[in-house]
């Protein structure tokens, strides 16, 4: 009887956590994830615009006649377009891709498009995932988006080397949207990997622009990278967030709004400390600039802000109760609040009247203050026990750290360890495979 009279006391509980979840839920949508970073500036955000009206530029049939401009136009001219690939010169390995100088800007740029609904190739490169079995650099990444990085690099290594040392003051910029997106930061880190291949390009001109990408590398290699890894997310955008596996996605498109709901209460019911530990958990890559634009219990869209950060925890670790998840990924949304949002951040400045020889100085103390940021953020990585995360200073992106020879010494023992430990997981796993039971038995040839 006691038990009986128990039951409503435990349903009202229950209901009870519900609602608190779905409430904490729904304030995501308000970007709590970034509510304590810094604002960007003009400066370190003017690209994000121009590259996606790039990406955009892409998907036009015929370029010198465009169709689907975006408002204000593409302002790229089609004369600079060095390079294009189509599916029938891909071979289906990654989607098309284009290789554009510019001029205006001394950037050499190479943009892959995002997923084809239609195209078959498209899924095969997106869902050979295996949860991150793929190991590279150190970390674990997205095994088919790190295939298609390497066609793209063997195909085009030849073509990028000559341009860089045809125009040794251009930037090289990879950037791509969505499927686009995760292909070339891991085509960044096979570049940085194989620098000798492109006439020995210094790390400090690579940069790479992941609009609204998949979770594609460790945590440890994406936050090592995030000095030439910027990762670009509109608001409530699904896919930076999804930790389920992406062929469980693609085929629950129907009932899409279903599975978010059950990855958030997974993700809910997993602990921070344990997602942290994982070192086969894939992450966005780099650092993230986060568009703001919608507020809780409001409807319409605000003036975006836009945040960013190098974070370690709190990296977009939650999926959102939100009906614009899925349109906030959409290229063309980005594209246009992006523009917006810096168009807003240049008439603060103009209304500021900064002058030249200021403006210099805030871009000088901006590149100080994110030097400070990466480091804080490697440092944290480490003092949180983030599974193979250490200085990465060897690279020569940044002054040695405290120390002197004693820590470059460490950390290249530290690189020696991980290549031979890479090597002989890599060994093992060719050897040997894990029954039902978790033992590890030969493969049968």
């Amino acid at each position: 009887m006691s038990i009986v009279c128990g039951l409503p006391i435990l349903e009202g509980v229950y209901c009870l956590a519900c609602a608190r979840w779905v409430w904490q839920k729904c304030l995501y949508t308000a970007g709590h994830e970034s509510e304590n970073w810094g604002l960007a500036t003009a400066e370190e955000f003017e690209n994000v615009p121009r590259l996606c009206r790039l990406i955009l530029f892409g998907y036009e049939e015929d370029i010198c006649n465009p169709l689907w401009a975006p408002p204000g136009g593409y302002r790229i001219n089609p004369d600079w377009v060095f390079l294009r690939k189509d599916y029938e010169d891909t071979l289906g390995r990654v989607t098309p891709y284009m290789i554009y100088l510019d001029h205006d800007n001394a950037d050499i740029i190479l943009a892959v498009r995002g997923l084809n609904l239609a195209k078959e190739s498209d899924y095969a490169v997106l869902l050979d995932n295996k949860l991150g079995q793929t190991k590279f650099g150190g970390g674990y990444v997205h095994n088919g988006l790190l295939k298609a990085a390497e066609w793209v690099f063997d195909a085009e290594c030849e073509v990028l080397r000559e341009l860089v040392e045809r125009n040794p003051n251009y930037s090289l910029t990879f950037t791509g949207h969505s499927l686009g997106a995760g292909v070339v930061a891991l085509l960044t880190l096979v570049v940085v990997q194989n620098l000798g291949k492109l006439g020995n390009i210094e790390r400090k001109r690579i940069r790479c622009y992941a609009v609204a990408p998949a979770r594609c590398m460790s945590l440890n290699l994406a936050v090592r990278y995030a000095d030439i890894i910027s990762s670009v997310v509109l608001q409530d955008d699904f896919l930076p967030r999804t930790t389920t596996a992406l062929e469980d996605v693609f085929k629950s498109l129907i009932c899409l709004p279903c599975l978010l709901c059950l990855m958030c209460l997974k993700d809910t019911c997993t602990l921070e400390e344990k997602m942290l530990k994982d070192p086969r958990r894939l992450y966005a890559p780099g650092r993230l600039y986060h568009i703001v634009e919608r507020k809780p219990l409001r409807l319409g869209r605000f003036p975006p802000v836009v945040r960013t950060a190098v974070p370690v925890d709190g990296r977009f670790d939650h999926m959102v109760l939100s009906c614009n998840a899925t349109s906030d990924h959409a290229l063309i949304w980005v594209e246009r609040e992006s523009q917006r949002a810096l168009d807003l951040m240049r008439e603060k400045d103009k209304i500021m009247a900064i002058p030249t020889k200021q403006r210099m100085k805030r871009q000088e103390s901006l590149a100080r203050e994110h030097s400070q940021e990466y480091k804080a953020a490697l440092q944290r990585a480490i003092a949180l026990d983030i599974p193979e995360a250490f200085s990465p200073h060897t690279y020569g992106t940044f002054h040695e750290m405290e120390g002197g020879e004693n820590s470059s010494k460490s950390n290249e023992e530290i690189l020696s360890f991980n290549r031979r430990r890479e090597i002989w997981d890599g060994f093992v796993e060719r050897l040997f495979h894990e029954d039902d039971f978790g033992h590890m038995v030969f493969k049968k040839s």
